[in-house]
């Protein structure tokens, strides 16, 4: 069993960056597959970015290609979420999500809520117009 605690959400301005950090405790961090989901207000909680066991394989929303990053760092225990040019619409609750690594599931299987099975508590981040 894994646990996850979200940090580094806040208020900053559209055009904006923050990077989000998630701190895992429990098992080998290495051994999960990694993602980020987001909800905002009255809408339903939408995948943002997915990270294999190892950092070398991720995986977008097309909402968030090509300004955000996701990564790992293993011997720290801590996945991240660089967020560039951020938009009013990215304001949402951020939670990461941690997944039972597996060789044989594709890394695409990380859009799914579903198939995770330890989740944080989320951070908020708010971008203002």
């Amino acid at each position: 069993q894994v646990q996850v605690v979200e940090s580094g959400g806040g208020l900053v301005q559209a055009g904006g960056s923050l990077i989000l950090s998630c701190a895992a405790s429990g098992r080998t961090f290495s051994s999960y597959a990694m993602g980020w989901f987001r909800q905002a207000p009255a809408k339903e909680r939408e995948f943002v970015a997915a990270i294999d066991w190892s950092g070398g394989n991720t995986y977008y929303a097309d909402s968030v290609k090509g300004r955000f990053t996701i990564s790992r760092d293993n011997a720290k225990n801590t996945l991240y979420l660089q967020m560039n040019s951020l938009k009013p619409e990215d304001t949402a609750v951020y939670s990461c999500a941690a997944r039972i690594a597996n060789p044989y599931v594709p890394l695409v299987a990380g859009t799914l809520a579903s198939n995770y099975n330890y989740w944080g508590q989320g951070t908020q981040v708010t971008v203002s117009s």
